[in-house]
């Protein structure tokens, strides 16, 4: 076995060195391998680096069995994939078992979006009222100045709690910032004059400026040099959701990251440009705001055309 846990070690340290995989990323891949040894181990007899293609056949079929969605089979199928060409590359092996394994069919689901009035709602909910206190003032600044960057600038909300108070100098007009996303990999996105107002206004609450240690947490927890957790943000938004009117569980950022997409590609935007924004490495992954696009036209025929469903027969 040591040796197996040599080769899964080695193939997890090529993906940091020449991939920049996130530590994430790699923690997934190791709970992945290691599931599947143990099944070689229990139904095949030996080890995961000699697993044969029946062995992975019938992991991926108990995968099945035990309820596993299609996406999650099909990722730990390109887990395994990867590992064994890591293997041939190496000399290890002289064939791929998985060549004979299908990547499952995975169903199309569509990401959930808000609509625009939905967004403009949710920024009036986050406006704090002038009898508030300063926690509500300071959460209000917080969640105006997070939904504004999220909406208008589709980041990743590891990314937003990530972003440094100089954020808040970026140029006029729509300033440029650099943003690090998934494998460490950079991107230039903009973000607006309101952003960076709403931005400006949160430093102000907190008595600093974006010159007072510039690169300190934007969105500072409680603990003095630190960013907010992603758990209190989800219940600053939570609660905007609620005095917006809208279900808390329709309201996340990856839905704001959605909307932003969705609401791009609906006034024109190019699908390689939003690709650019998003940092989608691959144009596949980008190409699911054009299914939101076909629903939303689909809806309009229905709605709008004489002979569809909703329309008014004279």
């Amino acid at each position: 076995m040591s040796g197996v846990s040599a080769s899964i070690d080695s193939f997890l340290e090529m993906l940091a060195a020449e991939r920049g995989a996130a530590r994430n990323t790699l923690a997934a891949y190791r709970r992945d391998l290691d599931d599947c040894t143990a099944f070689v181990v229990r139904h095949g007899g030996h080890t995961l680096r000699d697993a044969t293609a029946t062995d992975l056949h019938g992991y991926l079929a108990s995968l099945g069995q035990a309820g596993f969605a299609a996406r999650t089979v099909a990722r730990r199928l390109s887990c395994l994939r990867q590992y064994f060409l890591f293997l041939m590359r190496d000399g290890v092996r002289r064939d791929d078992p998985t060549a004979e394994c299908e990547t499952p069919r995975r169903s199309v689901t569509l990401p959930r979006v808000l609509g625009e009035g939905d967004i403009a709602a949710l920024l009036d909910a986050a406006t704090a009222p002038p009898d508030a206190s300063p926690l509500r003032r300071r959460r209000s600044a917080i969640a105006q100045a997070a939904i504004e960057m999220l909406y208008a600038s589709g980041l990743r909300i590891s990314e937003l709690l990530a972003l440094p108070r100089v954020v808040a100098q970026a140029g006029g007009g729509a300033g440029m910032i650099v943003v690090r996303g998934k494998g460490g990999r950079e991107r230039l996105v903009p973000l607006s004059e309101r952003a960076r107002d709403a931005a400006r206004a949160l430093l102000a609450i907190d008595g600093r400026d974006a010159d007072s240690d510039p690169r300190g947490p934007l969105f500072a927890g409680r603990t003095a040099g630190r960013p907010l957790t992603r758990q209190a943000f989800d219940h600053i938004l939570a609660e905007v959701a609620l005095r917006a009117g809208l279900p808390t569980g329709a309201v996340s950022p990856h839905v704001l990251r959605h909307s932003f997409a969705s609401h791009l590609l609906a006034h024109g935007a190019d699908l390689r440009a939003l690709q650019t924004l998003l940092g989608h490495a691959d144009i596949s992954t980008t190409q699911i705001y054009t299914h939101v696009m076909d629903e939303h036209l689909r809806d309009l025929v229905e709605r709008h055309h004489p002979l569809g469903g909703g329309a008014e027969r004279p």
